[in-house]
């Protein structure tokens, strides 16, 4: 981890222990640079990090201030690190249905830029809050950078052992949303009955050199499911 993410993280943490409010004013920049021992380089990238996740916003001239945060037991649809962190006062299980090596499909392929004849590990796992389906969830991960995932691994948090265990650093996404009406298997898995709404996320997980590890389908459960999504900026 680099130093401005630890700093970020430090700074989200203290903000959360001490349940800062929306408009509560941080520290300058001068001062965190100080406490942190650090340039400013790197104390603007702590920040340019945490506004880009909705934790602060910036008002030049005045200071550093406290971004309202999220709704409880929604999940972010623009989080490049997994839903856990949003759902982290939630009981989350996972109930793996498939694991195992395969070659891609050129769908597949394709999203993960890879060649037909390479493995991709293929999970396929029900995910529940607090004892109720959340949703279905279909993954396919480059084993060229995904080395090995067993069962352990894949009924917690993937990408923690992503992060912390493979050392990788996840750096973008990008999300596909479809609202559509679940099929029979679809169903059966939610329990829910066929036809009922769904909201399908296509997402493409990319590492900070721009190589796409995880290409991924979700199908929630409409009866379980809050999404919100923070903009930092807007344009007219």
């Amino acid at each position: 981890m680099l130093k401005y993410q630890q700093i970020a993280g430090e700074i989200e943490k203290y903000i959360e222990e001490n349940e800062l409010k929306q408009g509560s004013k941080l520290p300058v920049i001068e001062s965190l640079m100080k406490q942190y021992r650090v340039s400013k380089s790197t104390i603007t990238k702590t920040l340019e990090l945490l506004e880009k996740k909705g934790i602060i916003f910036q008002v030049r001239g005045s200071g550093i201030f406290v971004r309202r945060q999220k709704r409880k037991g929604y999940i972010s649809l623009l989080s490049n690190q997994g839903f856990k962190k949003d759902l982290e006062d939630y009981i989350l299980t996972s109930k793996i249905i498939e694991l195992d090596v395969r070659k891609p499909s050129e769908e597949v392929a394709l999203h993960l830029n890879m060649d037909l004849n390479e493995d991709v590990y293929y999970v396929k796992r029900i995910r529940y809050i607090n004892g109720q389906t959340l949703c279905l969830e279909e993954s396919y991960y480059n084993k060229a950078i995904i080395t090995y995932l067993n069962k352990e691994i894949v009924s917690e948090s993937i990408f923690h052992y992503i992060t912390e265990a493979l050392g990788l650093k996840v750096g973008f996404s990008d999300v596909y949303l479809l609202v559509d009406k679940l099929n029979e298997e679809e169903a059966s898995y939610l329990g829910l009955e066929k036809n009922s709404p769904k909201l399908l996320v296509e997402s493409l997980f990319h590492l900070t050199n721009g190589q796409p590890f995880d290409f991924s389908k979700v199908t929630y459960n409409y009866q379980q499911s809050q999404f919100f999504i923070q903009a930092n900026s807007l344009f007219f």
